[in-house]
């Protein structure tokens, strides 16, 4: 035995001498053995031993949505929870089943949101089924029925759904179904532990890096370094001899990829084979032309108008006062734990057998997925399937675009019969990504003579992501996701504040840095944009920031009380240890209302400290308290990274940060305490891991300010001295 063991080697070595954990490996795809079940309906089978299954279509990618879809499922079915297991249906299955379970995608914080009624109509057709099954052998009414964990109950009798499932799968669904009131939850509401932690732990939930197939091989690419550049050529001879070399391959028009029997053995021989790249028109391109082209944006005659109100060019003219300050937000990489992977087999025609690819791959969008595969395949979806694993992060990066995916099946098209795991770098998932766009921001305000806000414009000049992903989808020259919280009004991302006279407008600047959905996406900057100036409006009319927000947010009471339950817990206005300092900010996105309030300290030598974050979320219903409390801290974790440290910078065309070492992640010494309020008011559905997200770096500027007094308009803080 090594001298070191990995964490499975462990788990199977012990395992033996303890005698009570055993790491059973699932691999979804591959054939269990056993006689299938029938199922009550496409969300719920319950076997003989009352195991209940509950299949989830949506993705986890460590947010907990798939602990809390079972809840609502097991909720509404009345089960017993410590019998529920649950699993993915595939993309390929929904396809065949006239996507039964609906959308597969996870993103914008719509795993619960966007799927809770129908998943817990399958829970509670499931239970209608069951009591009719049990009424049936008892020859009694199903309204003198009840159920109980698991069980069917009637006159001191009970029947096990376990034992009643089979004959209840063969009886017709019930025309009606009555869904229960969230004041009548049991499961639904409560702070559950998630399903999906023992397996984390024990080493018996299987990632995509993780998996391992019947004689696999392992790839390791590189793709052009420039955006837009192309492969020219390559010397496969110089590196085919290496031990465990089977193959290299051209990739698309861009890539090349060595494949070996194992992915350390393709990577080093990929770093030593000598490659001609054509780099194209975009080897020129900079970070600092980028923002030359935004900044005259920010004055061009012509812009998309997400809001308008009254007359801004008027009222700002006759103000008694202007104040106008221009900030900026760079690109910034997703930086997943588990960089992109996937596995792909391409199972050649016979005789009554036609070809076939099977991907196995962590995704946040098994259909989008499935399409990419079928496309990479030359081959029809019914042809494909995608088997999806759990991700090691996901932020939007295995969401829309799944270049990784396709390259998978490129690679296995050239070696069928044979597995291929494709296994990307940290370099080259860090210089291939989908980024946060960049862009900058001009604000103007007018002020009143008593100091009251009359006219706001807003003018956002830079990228935009549907342009970049979903061309198809840009009417006039305008994308409505770049105004994320900034609208008029509606249950996305109500702007909430009163203004007389309001403008916000964005002038469309496209750079070579391909864009995509990032973890809070354009809410993130907007929070910046919008919170930050607001300080510097109340600070220039000698107003209390809170008082402002107060002020601006009487007509919006769920902005305003998310708002102020943090400056009440936090303890605005009140005496303060000495040197310690506060800022503000809130924002609506994805559904729901935030807020924070950082508490931060600047020393003499500029060294930054926060100490804590009070952060508030109404998020309308709240399914898993304690989940949402995880997944307040960990967008803190994720957005103060980003604004402490993150940015990606181009040179000569190339992403300069190549590892954690130049894009680093926050360390737990600058980890503030977290303070999370849970406010659901009920009568909507709202999201919880990306909003908070919007708040993290706009709370702490603000508290910058307040401890020095200096206004820091662009980000990451790292560049920047607060002395």
């Amino acid at each position: 035995m090594s001298a070191t063991l990995n964490r499975r080697e462990f788990l199977s070595a012990t395992s033996a001498v303890a005698g009570g954990l055993m790491v059973g490996f699932h691999v979804p795809g591959l054939a269990q053995a056993g006689t299938p079940t029938p199922e009550l309906n496409a969300w719920v089978q319950v076997l003989p031993d009352d195991t209940t299954l509950i299949r989830i279509a949506r993705s986890e990618m460590g947010q907990g949505t798939l602990t809390g879809l079972a809840q609502l499922v097991a909720e509404e079915l009345d089960c017993d929870w410590h019998k529920v297991k649950t699993e993915y249906p595939t993309p390929g299955q929904n396809l065949a089943r006239n996507r039964v379970w609906g959308s597969m995608s996870t993103g914008g914080s719509r795993g619960v949101r966007d799927s809770h009624e129908y998943v817990r109509k399958g829970g509670a057709l499931a239970r209608a089924l069951l009591i009719q099954a049990a009424a049936n052998q008892w020859n009694v009414s199903v309204v003198e029925c009840s159920t109980a964990a698991g069980h069917v109950l009637h006159a001191g009798k009970k029947l096990s759904y376990g034992a009643l499932a089979a004959e209840a799968a063969k009886l017709a669904a019930p025309a009606d179904i009555q869904l229960k009131p969230a004041k009548d939850w049991k499961l639904a509401g409560r702070p559950m532990k998630r399903l999906d932690t023992r397996p984390k732990l024990d080493g018996s939930l299987i990632y995509g890096m993780d998996l391992q197939l019947p004689g696999m091989l392992n790839a390791a690419i590189k793709d052009c370094p420039v955006f837009g550049g192309k492969l020219r050529s390559f010397d496969a001879a110089a590196i085919e001899s290496r031990p465990g070399v089977k193959k290299v391959v051209k990739v698309g028009d861009t890539a090349v990829a060595v494949v070996a029997d194992t992915w350390w053995r393709a990577k080093t021989a990929l770093d030593a084979l000598p490659i001609v790249w054509d780099e194209g028109a975009n080897a020129t391109q900079n970070s600092a032309d980028t923002a030359a082209v935004l900044k005259a944006g920010l004055d061009a005659d012509t812009a998309a108008v997400g809001s308008s109100q009254g007359d801004v060019k008027a009222a700002l003219a006759g103000a008694a006062r202007r104040v106008e300050a221009v900030y900026g937000y760079p690109h910034q990489n997703h930086a997943t734990m588990e960089v992109m992977n996937a596995t792909a087999l391409i199972t050649p025609a016979k005789p009554g057998t036609p070809e076939r690819c099977e991907v196995w791959t962590p995704t946040q969008n098994g259909e989008a997925a499935l399409a990419a595969t079928a496309e990479a395949a030359g081959l029809p979806p019914s042809a494909c399937e995608v088997y999806k694993l759990h991700l090691g992060g996901g932020f939007g990066r295995r969401g829309a675009v799944h270049d990784w995916v396709r390259q998978a099946v490129l690679i296995a098209r050239e070696l069928p019969g044979t597995p291929v795991k494709l296994i990307w770098s940290r370099e080259e998932d860090m210089t291939h990504g989908r980024y946060h766009p960049v862009t900058q921001c001009k604000l103007t305000a007018g002020l009143d003579e008593a100091g009251k806000l009359t006219a706001l414009h807003m003018r956002i000049s830079g990228q935009s992501i549907i342009a970049g992903i979903f061309p198809q989808n840009i009417r006039d020259g305008k994308d409505p996701a770049v105004f994320q919280g900034l609208s008029a009004g509606g249950a996305e991302g109500a702007l909430g504040y009163a203004v007389p006279n309001l403008l916000i407008d964005h002038a469309m600047r496209n750079p070579t840095v391909p864009p995509g959905f990032w973890r809070g996406v354009n809410l993130n900057q907007n929070a910046v944009y919008l919170e930050c100036f607001l300080d510097e409006v109340a600070h220039a009319a000698k107003r209390d920031p809170l008082a402002l927000r107060r002020e601006l947010l009487a007509n919006s009471p769920k902005h305003l009380a998310v708002l102020n339950a943090v400056a009440a817990k936090a303890g605005w206005g009140k005496p303060r240890p000495k040197g310690r300092h506060l800022g503000l900010a809130q924002i609506m996105g994805f559904g729901s209302y935030v807020a924070a309030c950082a508490e931060v300290s600047v020393n003499k030598k500029g060294e930054l400290k926060i100490h804590r974050i009070v952060a508030a979320t109404d998020p309308g219903h709240a399914v898993n308290p304690q989940q949402i409390a995880a997944q307040v801290e960990g967008s803190f974790v994720y957005g103060l990274s980003a604004a402490l440290f993150g940015e990606i910078t181009v040179k000569d065309g190339r992403v300069e940060q190549q590892n954690f070492n130049t894009y680093p992640m926050l360390k737990m010494e600058h980890m503030p305490a977290v303070e999370t309020l849970v406010m659901p008011s009920g009568g909507f559905w709202g999201g919880v891991g990306e909003p908070t997200i919007a708040v993290a770096a706009p709370a702490v500027l603000n508290a910058i300010f307040a401890a020095t007094g200096k206004r820091i308009r662009d980000l990451p803080l790292s560049k920047h001295s607060l002395v």
